[in-house]
């Protein structure tokens, strides 16, 4: 097992999530393209980062008095901007564009994602980084909607990760296999990076 190197940064997680009953550990994938390589010449990209919009939103509920994940929520959305994905995009994220032409779109998720969570009140939120909740917020500004989400805590657990353990910031697989923990499903599906997040916060807290 990795020592905790710095109890307390652990300490201050475990002040953060004490008000909560539940931690939603949540991940997006999004439409996306391939920057040139290193030395090679800069290349035209179909889909611009300001332009991503998010495909798929994993999410895994974990109750924080158990420690334990009680449900989850996956849904595909279907992009409006570019709804052609690229061939980079299927092939990191092995998302059909079958799965996000037959997907509702970003407002009738979040519905969808609302009526779920009414069985989750005193919940707060954390992923892998900060992307996916500027995604969110990128996402409702363009469509003039409310992001999904909103009013409610946000945590970014990479942080938590490195300081808790005083190591250098590391991508979510790097980090799980790291806590001498198997990665479960595929890498870059919104689902399975969610569940993977849920089983590093439940072995930090644990």
């Amino acid at each position: 097992m990795v020592p905790v190197r710095k109890p307390q940064h652990l300490g201050a997680l475990r002040d953060i999530l004490s008000p909560y009953r539940y931690l939603l550990c949540v991940d997006l994938e999004a439409t996306c393209d391939e920057d040139a390589k290193p030395g090679e010449p800069p290349c035209q990209l179909i889909v611009q980062r300001e332009d991503m919009e998010t495909i798929e939103i994993g999410l895994a509920v974990i109750d924080l008095s158990s420690l334990k994940v009680v449900d989850q929520f996956q849904s595909f959305v279907r992009p409006t901007l570019h709804p052609v994905l690229t061939d980079f995009c299927r092939a990191l994220t092995t998302i059909k564009q079958s799965d996000v032409d037959a997907a509702p779109d970003y407002v009738w998720v979040a519905q969808m994602l609302d009526a779920f969570l009414v069985d989750y009140p005193n919940s707060m939120w954390c992923s892998w980084g900060d992307y996916d909740f500027k995604q969110l917020q990128q996402d409702a500004s363009r469509l003039n909607c409310r992001p999904m989400l909103d009013g409610m805590r946000h945590t970014n657990l990479k942080k938590w990760h490195w300081k808790v353990y005083d190591c250098r910031a590391l991508g979510l697989q790097p980090a799980v296999e790291m806590l001498g923990m198997e990665w479960e499903g595929t890498y870059h599906r919104g689902i399975d990076d969610a569940r993977n997040v849920a089983s590093v916060a439940i072995h930090m807290l644990g």
